[in-house]
């Protein structure tokens, strides 16, 4: 069996982990992993490929995600979030692999895009050796998670590399066709980094013989892994407004205030740092274009209204009938695991795989979530850039646009400015991706994952509204029960 040196190992050591609000936290405890151990990699051939992009995907919720228990686990919970983790991630990245070897020879020979394939490559070769097999003591389960601490790590550059993988091979693949496999690549990506992502945090807080810390103090969040089940959209809202105020202020020299109303105590359950990425995109265009039209002394008002509790009587289901409102999953292609951007460049516009249907448990409409409006005052979208603006915009560069941002420069499209420069998403390298236009489609992917949405209503001539929907877990005492109910 070969060994792959790779730079990040967990440590051995007591870990103490309390509330681990984004990715860049664990990273902080990656980087005390001690150095030159090695990985077991298995070579990965084409027929591995080909069988596990054949397997059927299925949407991930977040029920699925707190299913395993709040931390400390035990060990046979742990164990089984192992196990979960490791049925799922093969396939996913086997089926990104096959997307990108479906795009025209040509764009995959470009070095950027070429990396990410080899990414994919090498993580599918640390995951074989364990695919044919159950995790079973906590000694495997730690080997596995040192796999997990690899591809989350391995994988935290793809979309900044993607993009100027896409930015140089611009002259051979269409504006259209790269915004589809784009779209498509990067919210199958969310999946699987979230996937990686969970089963550390659940690790780092439930090791054996550990005193974890925790919190028992009522006004703080009680986290599951990386979901904040006690989340308070006003706080994200104002922390990041406060942030982005600062940039503008230092950008502009003024700031626009912020207003928060609605039900700024309210919580459900979701994942910060997604929320903090969608929030930061829209209130940075809300705050840029506030004073652009010298409008800063007109508040930009943030309201946050709960999505109602409704009884399955009481949904708005349309057309469905029992049945269908039922087995209601959340879409394949929301998730981005149909691979029908890539297929286009074969010839064959049907998906690569089924939809799977397995023991999931499905988004309920009746899921507590929120609606976020923003409503700023800055002269709204233009009729000319409205149809545009879920485009990743850098495809509309010119030569000389597209040699200023592969240099560095913050020449950009679509009147994007230095705000850009700003983003958080939880370790995936976008904030360095000044002027190129991922903001908006990046965070509508972030919504629409768990089904949520992003909808804008513009006033040209006056100011734009945001409607940002998320839904959330649930009460997750109920699921625990619901879980407990089926064991017995």
């Amino acid at each position: 069996m070969a060994q792959v040196q790779r730079p990040l190992i967990i440590q051995s050591q007591v870990i103490r982990v309390c509330c681990p609000r984004t990715a860049r936290r664990s990273s902080a405890l990656f980087s005390r992993a001690s150095h030159g151990q090695r990985l077991h990699t298995k070579t990965v051939t084409d027929k591995d490929i080909s069988h596990l992009a054949s397997l059927p995907l299925h949407p991930l919720t977040l029920a699925d995600l707190v299913k395993h228990g709040r931390p400390p686990l035990t060990t046979q919970q742990l164990l089984t979030s192992a196990n979960f983790t490791l049925s799922i991630l093969p396939a996913r990245l086997a089926h990104r692999i096959q997307s990108l070897r479906n795009l025209p020879f040509i764009v995959v020979s470009n070095p950027h895009v070429s990396k990410i394939h080899s990414n994919y490559m090498h993580s599918l070769s640390t995951l074989l050796p364990w695919a044919e097999q159950e995790i079973k003591t906590l000694e495997e389960e730690v080997k596995f998670t040192e796999v997990m601490a690899d591809l989350v790590q391995t994988h935290s550059n793809t979309i900044s590399i993607l993009a100027r993988g896409f930015l140089e091979a611009r002259k051979y693949i269409s504006p259209k066709d790269v915004t589809r496999f784009l779209d498509e690549h990067l919210r199958a990506r969310i999946g699987t980094r979230l996937i990686a992502e969970q089963h550390l945090s659940l690790h780092f807080s439930s090791q054996p013989h550990c005193e974890v810390m925790h919190d028992t103090d009522g006004d703080s969040p009680g986290y599951i892994g990386v979901i904040d089940t006690r989340l308070k959209p006003a706080r994200i809202v104002d922390h990041c407004a406060n942030v982005v105020g600062e940039i503008c202020e230092l950008k502009y020299g003024v700031r626009p205030t912020i207003v928060i109303n609605g039900e700024p105590d309210y919580e459900f359950a979701h994942i910060p740092v997604h929320l903090e990425y969608i929030i930061t995109e829209l209130l940075k265009n809300a705050f840029r274009a506030t004073v652009e039209s010298s409008m800063e002394r007109e508040p930009i008002e943030v309201t946050i209204a709960p999505l109602p509790e409704l009884l399955p009587e009481e949904e708005d289901t349309g057309s469905m009938n029992s049945e269908e409102i039922r087995n209601k999953k959340i879409d394949n292609e929301d998730q981005g695991n149909v691979d029908m951007a890539s297929q286009r460049f074969t010839g064959n516009n049907s998906p690569t795989s089924p939809t799977a249907e397995l023991n999931i448990l499905p988004l309920k409409h009746s899921t507590p979530g929120v609606t976020i409006r923003i409503r700023d005052r800055g002269g709204g979208i233009s009729p000319d850039n409205l149809g545009h603006i879920w485009d990743y915009s850098f495809t509309t560069f010119n030569d000389q646009q597209a040699s200023s941002t592969l240099s560095g420069g913050s020449h950009s499209a679509n009147g994007m400015d230095a705000l850009n420069g700003f983003s958080g998403a939880g370790g995936d390298g976008v904030n360095s991706l000044a002027g190129l236009g991922y903001g908006l489609p990046l965070g509508r992917a972030y919504a629409e994952y768990f089904g949520g949405g992003i909808a804008v209503q513009s006033l040209w001539g006056w100011g734009t509204d945001v409607y940002l929907s998320l839904r959330g877990v649930g009460r997750v005492e109920n699921v625990e029960e619901a879980k407990q109910r089926r064991q017995r």
